[in-house]
C-alpha cells in the first residue's frame, strides 16, 4: 500500500500513513523492517512526516497489528499487491471493488486491455469474475482512489471445491470450526464443519494430520469430508 506519512512515533516504532484512496493506517516497524530511500537501504531516520512511502505489509501474528516488512521512501509508484474479496464488479466501466483482507477497506481497481485475468492457470475475463470471489491483484497504484490492475488471479470462486492437506492448528467442536495449515501453499485456512456429519471428528485434535475437501461458499469454507491423513506428517518430515 502507498500513502503519505502523517506522524512517526520512534518510541513505539510506528507511523501513521494517510493512504492513497482514503483512510489512515497505523503501521508498526522494528529491526526486521527493511527501509529503502531511492533504492538504497537506509535507517528509520528516513521516515519523516510528509514523505511519500510504499509499504509491504503483513499482520503481526501475536498483536494483530499491521507490520511493515519493507518501506520504500521517496519513490515513484512501484507495482503493488493486494488480497481480498470482490464486493462489486462493474463490467461497463471496467472496475473491480475489493475488500482488502488486512483492514477490510474497499479498494477500487481499473481493468484495461493490458490486464491479465486468470483463474488459477486458466485465462479468463472480467465478465467471469463474480461477487464473493477471493482474488490476488497486482496493480500500479495511483494517487486517486483506484489503481490499474496489471494482473487479477481468482484464488477461490463461490461454489468451487478445494482439497486441503495439512495439520490442524485450531479446533472448536462446539462452533464447528477448525483451522488447517495447508502444505500446498503454506497458508492457514479456517474451515467450518458439522460435527455430527463427520465421523472422524471425535478423533481430531490440534496437531492431527488431515485431508479436507471443502466448498468455498463466498463467506467461508465448509467441509464436505474430513479424513485423518498421514500425508501431512510425511510431507513435514520430508
Amino acid at each position: 500500500m502507498g500513502g503519505i506519512i502523517r506522524n512517526v512515533d520512534r518510541v513505539r516504532n510506528r507511523m501513521a500513513i494517510a493512504v492513497f484512496g482514503g483512510g489512515r493506517w497505523n503501521i508498526f516497524f522494528d529491526e526486521r523492517t527493511h527501509i529503502f530511500h531511492n533504492g538504497a537501504e537506509t535507517t528509520q531516520l528516513a521516515l519523516k512526516k510528509g514523505e511519500r512511502v510504499y509499504v509491504d505489509t503483513m499482520l503481526d501474528g501475536q498483536r494483530h497489528d499491521i507490520f511493515a516488512r519493507n518501506i520504500r521512501v521517496g519513490v515513484s509508484a512501484p507495482p503493488a499487491d493486494a488480497d481480498g474479496q470482490i464486493i462489486a464488479v462493474d463490467t461497463a466501466h471496467g472496475e473491480l471493488t475489493l475488500r482488502d483482507s488486512i483492514n477490510s477497506v474497499p479498494v477500487h481497481f481499473g481493468i484495461d486491455k493490458e490486464t491479465r485475468i486468470s483463474s488459477g492457470a486458466t485465462p479468463t475475463s472480467l465478465q467471469q469474475i463474480k461477487t464473493g470471489a477471493l482474488v490476488h491483484v497486482k496493480f500500479a497504484p495511483e494517487s486517486g482512489n483506484r489503481g490499474i490492475a496489471r494482473e487479477v488471479i481468482i484464488t477461490a470462486a463461490p461454489g468451487a471445491a478445494f482439497t486441503f492437506v495439512g495439520t490442524l492448528t485450531y479446533l472448536d467442536m462446539h462452533r464447528g470450526l477448525l483451522a488447517i495449515h495447508n502444505l500446498t501453499d503454506n497458508k492457514n485456512y479456517d474451515i467450518h464443519f458439522s460435527p455430527d456429519r463427520h465421523q472422524q471428528t471425535d478423533n481430531l485434535g490440534v496437531g492431527s494430520s488431515v485431508k479436507i475437501i471443502a466448498t468455498f461458499e463466498g463467506t467461508q469454507y465448509t467441509a464436505q469430508s474430513i479424513a485423518l491423513s498421514d500425508d501431512a506428517g510425511k510431507a513435514q518430515r520430508d
